[in-house]
Parts: structure tokens; sequence; C-alpha cells
């Protein structure tokens, strides 16, 4: 059985140039690379208008500055300093926003920034801090548990609990890591088993499609088929 509040699906994207139009209609929600990892004004000003043309919610996709390791590698930078970048990326974001007549709904670390701030309480407190400051009090989207919520709950602000329907977890509920077998799923009947099940936990808030994944547009028409009624 499925619960009766389904998770809304979210897909990471403006990361490559190729992304299809339909990607944005099958999203109830985009978390926009803001430049640390990828993107630019030019493909900012893209996911944004067409987010705006389908009538799906943006938000800031924000990471460590990092293009060489497309923001996948931890680096050894203070919870001041993450706290800059993050605002400078939420806010070059939400100037683009606002010329799109659109205003940003959450915000969504990626890749090592995500984990590293669910672990690391100095640094969930700034990257919420900083999204505040940049976005107003948004929505934060992280793991269920850990420090990110914990921050969010801090600095009074709604917080959505993340599945992540094309990712290849561990035994402990962990995600198997990039580069290793198994971490990418690719095979639709996979991702809609897993869809199911996360939804039937009733323990997440929204599921994560990767519009980098290896035929992002069907795992997403894949994970919409069992959101839907």
């Amino acid at each position: 059985m499925l619960s009766a509040v389904r998770p809304f699906l979210n897909i990471d994207a403006g990361e490559h140039d190729d992304e299809p139009d339909e990607l944005f209609a099958l999203a109830h929600a985009v978390s926009v690379a803001c430049g640390g990892h990828a993107g630019d004004d030019r493909s900012m000003r893209r996911v944004l208008e067409a987010c705006r043309a389908h009538g799906t919610r943006a938000g800031a996709h924000p990471s460590y500055e990092d293009r060489e390791g497309f923001g996948r590698r931890e680096l050894a930078t203070s919870a001041a300093d993450m706290a800059k970048s993050v605002r400078a990326q939420c806010g070059r974001l939400a100037a683009i926003a606002e010329t799109s007549g659109l205003k940003l709904a959450h915000v969504k670390p990626h890749g090592a920034l995500y984990h590293v701030a669910n672990r690391d309480g100095a640094m969930a407190r700034a990257v919420v801090a900083a999204a505040r400051e940049a976005l107003g009090d948004v929505l934060v989207v992280g793991p269920p548990e850990g420090e990110l919520r914990r921050a969010a709950e801090e600095a009074g602000v709604p917080f959505a609990r993340e599945g992540f329907a094309d990712r290849g977890t561990r035994a402990d509920g962990s995600l198997v890591p990039r580069g290793e077998p198994g971490a990418v799923i690719a095979d639709l009947d996979v991702v809609r088993a897993q869809t199911r099940a996360l939804v039937a936990t009733g323990a997440y808030d929204t599921l994560c499609v990767h519009g980098d994944s290896p035929g992002a547009l069907d795992l997403a028409r894949a994970v919409r088929a069992v959101l839907d009624p």
C-alpha cells in the first residue's frame, strides 16, 4: 500500500545543456545548479524559464565550488567560508529568478556538501543561515535525520525529508558511493519498485531523480507513474 500523502518529485538540473524540456514538466520541484559545481547565468535562466512555463517550483542547489570534481569531493573549507559561498550562489540564482518572475521555494545542498552538512552541525547551520539570507525562509531539503534537519528546525524553517529513487543504498540505509557498482540505478523496474518501497514507509516528503543520471527522463516518468494517483 502507498501512503495517503505521496512525496513530491524533485529533480536536480541545470548541470547539462541537453536536459530535455519534459524533465521540468515531470518534476514538482527542480533544484537548480547555481555556479558551484555547475551552472552559469545562461543555464540558470534556461531552467528557471522552463520551470515557469510548466508551473514547476524551483530552488537553489549550492555546492562546494569544485567544477572539476562536480562538487562530489569534500574540500577543506571552513563553515564561515562555506556560508559566503552558499550565500553568493543562492543570491546569484535569486537575482535571475526575479528577472524571470519566479520566487525560489527551496534549497538543497549538492553532492559532498549535502553529506558534510548533514554530519557537521556547524556546516549545516552555516548552509541554512546563508540560504535564508539570500532566499528568505525557504524549504530545506535533506536526509530524513541529521544535522541539516536539526539546523532547519532550530532556524524555524520547513524541512523536507528526501529519499532517492535512482540511487542504490547499503544495508544501513546510506547511499552507495558514486563510482562503486550499484551506485546509480538505471533499471526502470528497480526504480519503480524502490519508489513504491520509499513511499510505503511514510518517511519521505520528497524523492529525487538526478538530471544527470543516464536515462533521467525515463526515470522521472517511472517515478511519476508511481507517485500519481
